[in-house]
């Protein structure tokens, strides 16, 4: 493997656009060979989010690196728990919960996420509001 292949910046790789946001995948199985995990940047534009959804079989951890909202997680029986966050928070996600994240700051929020193991990223290939992005965009 390349050297390069280690160190990825967010502008450097293909990013998925969606009409709520972007997620710049930096590190999987296909961006770097990464097997156990994938992960990336995600862009919220302000009152931007993505709804309720989960990740079958998956955990993802959250990690709010700029901007202020509203995150959700299901606790195990269902009942929704919303907090508000901002940076430096980390969220964790268990397997399957549902989850949501929404942008309620006056500027734009950005995120880090990770799931283990890797393959829910792929699944958003499948949204109708799914577009590719190349590098930079």
């Amino acid at each position: 493997m390349a050297d390069d292949t280690y160190f990825n910046y967010p502008e450097e790789v293909n990013t998925f656009g969606f009409d709520w946001g972007k997620l710049s995948l930096t590190v999987g199985p296909e961006v770097n060979g990464a097997s156990r995990f994938s992960g990336g940047v995600v862009d919220l534009p302000i009152g931007e989010g993505h709804a309720r959804h989960n990740h079958p079989g998956a955990e993802e951890i959250i990690f709010i690196i700029s901007g202020e909202g509203e995150q959700m997680v299901e606790d195990e029986s269902g009942n929704p728990i919303t907090r508000k966050v901002g940076p430096g928070c980390t969220i964790y996600v268990p397997e399957s919960r549902f989850h949501s994240t929404r942008n309620t700051g006056s500027a734009p929020m950005q995120l880090f996420v990770v799931y283990s193991p890797a393959g829910p990223e792929l699944a958003l290939r499948e949204l109708p509001d799914f577009r590719l992005l190349p590098p930079g965009r």
